[in-house]
């Protein structure tokens, strides 16, 4: 992920509106795939409906009751015959009120910990996917997704599903108990009830677009929020938080132009809903009113049948709200299945290989050829490359030359597109991901350290090491010092992303790392360097790198190169050019005999000289 500082705030809000239209959602797709990942939730959910559902029907017994105490007891002027109805009645609103708390305690923990399993899973198969599938992913669209998403599918197993049931079940109760009063007040509500379904479908589809627009909307600005926090920096150094500042107003104008869109298209519906309830209300009153003076309905069912009507008014202004909250959840239920059922290319072997122990630690490129996902050429091209057990071979290379994508094919972060890299005569394709990553160390030019403490960042490979293999390991990176005076050394939280300590501090925990995983190995171990001490001065480079040499010995290193002192460190160096390695030897030799060493070299070559004796005295 990284800070975009290109294009004005209008271009922002133009890259947001110009998002690829969101496809057409079906009407159950993504939350019915949800079930059977749900079945231990499944009798929570039953059961919050079953008491929503008897809820609903104590509701609406009450006008039934309501008309007769009119045609009885009030009608017949029994003052003393109106106390058991109205018993009743005070019955069926206990009940209806103890049914209401109780759902919402049955299914209260059950839909929390569906949220937490969901989110659980998310994040798992985060964790299963490709480096490349991540590069492809913005950060602020996966927080969006693992939290306010997941958290979107809580509410929805927990009050709109349930909601839903008992709307629908009060609906059809309703109209029914309407025609047994009077076919004709109930013939009128159900024939305003076919351009209600009729708008609720139509609205369905809209809003579930309108919807999805504006969850990827929120996505994106959390993405610019985090962009920004991390970038705070560079905005700074730059004078151009008032530009980031009007990018993110931009995105957020959209954002409520589109949450504006949602909020016209539900003003829409329910207006419409009001509009055909009072109509329906009217034409009932109409009805019955004529059949009252007709004397072909008594004052009771009259008083039924309109407050039956009034009170289905409730699940049809309802209806538009659930339907809202059905499509926010199916959208969030339809972005959680893009992470899913995205392929997993990186995968454990169907018959796995184990590697021998000890491990010797050769290390072979065969012909290999690599490209990244959706580019349309290699960028390595039929490389192969020997490195000996305990040897350590510097890769040297223009920028953008795939130094770092061979290096990352050794820990398996990305796959050869063809031929092969084994260990030990073994593809490392065949070897299970977690045994091949125990034997395999990385630090990165660009380290990451995670919001936890020194030692839990260093230990990351290593949960069980010691106190004092932790301190070896900072000895041979030569961080102690610096680590000692923070004020809580190796239980000091360094922040995310480790921005409290400089490039150079950083760089020598993530290569403090590197040698503690090392440790876990009595035998041959792989080693893989991108140029992690590009922060250090010179001087501090020599020293890491005289006791790596220490450290490291039996180790079989790969590491990238940018500088003749690094380079001179190697045994051995290999030039990339083009995709391909155009030359391979010691780095003295490389100088006199390789034109394109020497220019990668450049400015550096009035070190060479420095770096040619580092290395004879690294052989000594």
């Amino acid at each position: 992920m990284s800070v975009a500082l290109a294009g004005a705030s209008s271009d922002a809000e133009a890259d947001s509106t110009r998002r690829p239209e969101p496809p057409r959602v079906s009407r159950t797709g993504p939350l019915s795939r949800l079930w059977p990942d749900i079945r231990w939730y499944r009798y929570a959910l039953f059961g919050s409906a079953a008491l929503s559902w008897t809820g609903m029907l104590c509701d609406i017994l009450l006008p039934v009751l309501t008309g007769r105490i009119v045609d009885g007891p009030v009608a017949h002027r029994d003052f003393a015959g109106v106390w058991g109805p109205i018993a009743l009645v005070t019955l069926l609103g206990v009940i209806s009120t103890i049914t209401a708390w109780s759902r919402r305690w049955i299914i209260a923990r059950p839909a929390a910990r569906l949220e937490v399993d969901l989110r659980g899973k998310l994040f798992h198969r985060l964790q299963t996917l490709s480096v490349g599938a991540h590069d492809g992913m913005e950060s602020g669209q996966l927080t969006s997704r693992a939290i306010t998403d997941m958290s979107t599918l809580r509410r929805y197993f927990a009050f709109v599903a349930p909601s839903l049931v008992s709307l629908i079940g009060g609906l059809i109760v309703g109209l029914g108990l309407l025609f047994v009063f009077s076919w004709q007040i109930g013939l009128v509500q159900s024939a305003i009830a076919v351009p209600l379904v009729l708008l609720s479908l139509r609205f369905e589809q809209e809003y579930g677009r309108a919807s999805r627009r504006a969850q990827d909307q929120s996505g994106d600005l959390a993405t610019t929020v985090e962009e920004s926090a991390q970038g705070i920096r560079v905005l700074k150094a730059f004078g151009r938080g008032p530009w980031f500042g009007e990018r993110f107003r931009a995105q957020s104008r959209v954002l409520q132009g589109l949450e504006m869109d949602k909020v016209r298209l539900a003003a829409r519906l329910w207006t419409a809903l009001n509009m055909l309830s009072g109509l329906g209300i009217a034409a009932a009153l109409a009805i019955g009113g004529y059949l009252l003076v007709q004397q072909a309905m008594t004052l009771g069912t009259l008083v039924a049948g309109i407050t039956l009507a009034t009170f289905l008014q409730w699940p049809i202004m309802g209806l538009g709200f659930l339907l809202a909250e059905l499509n926010h959840a199916r959208t969030a239920a339809e972005r959680y299945w893009e992470i899913i059922d995205t392929p997993v290319t990186i995968v454990d072997p169907e018959r796995p290989v184990p590697l021998p122990r000890p491990l010797r630690g050769e290390l072979r490129f065969e012909n290999v050829r690599f490209r990244f996902p959706d580019a349309e050429r290699d960028l390595l091209h039929d490389v192969s490359l020997r490195i000996r057990p305990g040897e350590t071979v510097a890769v040297v290379g223009a920028t953008g030359s795939g130094k770092s994508a061979l290096l990352g094919l050794v820990p398996r972060l990305f796959d050869v597109s063809s031929g092969a890299v084994t260990v030990d005569g073994i593809d490392l394709r065949d070897v299970p991901l977690a045994e091949l990553r125990t034997v395999v160390s990385v630090a990165f030019e660009d380290p990451v350290l995670f919001s936890a403490s020194v030692r839990e960042n260093i230990t990351l490979g290593y949960p069980d090491a010691t106190i004092e293999q932790v301190r070896a390991a900072l000895e041979v990176a030569r961080a102690t010092e610096f680590v000692d005076e923070l004020p809580w050394g190796l239980r000091t939280r360094i922040g995310e992303q480790g921005l409290s300590l400089s490039g150079g501090q950083r760089q020598r925990l993530a290569l403090a790392r590197a040698v503690l995983n090392r440790q876990r190995h009595a035998g041959g171990h792989l080693v893989v360097l991108d140029d992690p001490l590009s922060a250090l001065d010179v001087t501090t480079e020599e020293e890491v790198q005289t006791r790596l040499h220490t450290a490291l010995a039996g180790a079989t290193v790969l590491l990238v190169a940018h500088r003749p002192s690094t380079a001179a460190w190697a045994d051995r160096v290999a030039v990339l050019d083009g995709g391909r390695i155009i030359a391979d030897g010691p780095h003295e030799q490389l100088l006199e005999t390789c034109p394109r060493y020497r220019e990668l070299m450049g400015g550096d070559l009035d070190d060479s000289t420095a770096a040619t004796e580092f290395a004879a005295e690294r052989q000594r």
